[in-house]
């Protein structure tokens, strides 16, 4: 039986890397059609590099910091350290910039971001915190490409969980978190499968 074909994907993130955790566990499985080529992290001291290197993955750091106030000059330092990777497809795991144009465009149809919401309710930051103020009765999370809006790009799929009585925004975040696990890696592996990048059309709602 000849063997998955891996497509090289790229991980940026920021912080702990939880996201990026389970998008490497999934990729060690023989039949999951992707391999992580790099973990790039804005913070020198971000967690996620220190997880990614014990499971013996090239990682780079490209601090945000040292460009001041070029994002146009950082992005463009990020962008070689992909394409130096050989990257294909790039999975944004808690990456807490918000990309230029430049970045999204050279990368168009080929990154992909996860997000705490059912987009297109609750974009940006404290999404948590804004669901229970609203008082929905259903939360969860969105894997979208990355367009130069900010989270409005095509769905590729959503997982929901229920907003319980007496909530907490941590309560609802961990058992959202929960679900980001699962959601990441599968729509990653139908992203790839298909023989062409996803539309909004093609998105899936799980509901846990």
């Amino acid at each position: 039986m000849s063997e998955t074909p891996k497509t090289p994907v790229a991980i940026l993130l920021s912080g702990r890397g939880s996201n990026a955790t389970a998008l490497i566990e999934a990729c060690k499985q023989p039949d999951f059609p992707a391999r992580i080529c790099l973990v790039l992290s804005n913070k020198p001291d971000a967690p996620g590099l220190d997880m990614a290197r014990a499971a013996g993955l090239e990682t780079v750091a490209i601090d945000h910091r040292l460009y001041k106030k070029d994002r146009d000059a950082h992005e463009r330092a990020v962008d070689a350290a992909l394409r130096d990777a050989g990257a294909e497809v790039v999975c944004l795991a808690g990456y807490m910039r918000l990309l230029t144009p430049f970045l999204t465009t050279q990368w168009a149809g080929k990154m992909l971001n996860i997000h705490p919401s059912l987009l297109p309710v609750f974009p940006g930051l404290h999404t948590h915190e804004r669901a229970l103020e609203a008082g929905v009765r259903i939360h969860g999370c969105t894997v979208h490409l990355v367009t130069e809006g900010m989270d409005e790009g095509p769905i590729l799929g959503q997982a929901a969980v229920p907003v319980l009585p007496g909530d907490t925004a941590d309560a609802l975040a961990a058992r959202v978190l929960r679900q980001e696990h699962q959601l990441y890696p599968g729509v990653l592996r139908r992203y790839l499968t298909k023989s062409q990048a996803p539309t909004s059309a093609d998105a899936a709602l799980l509901v846990a």
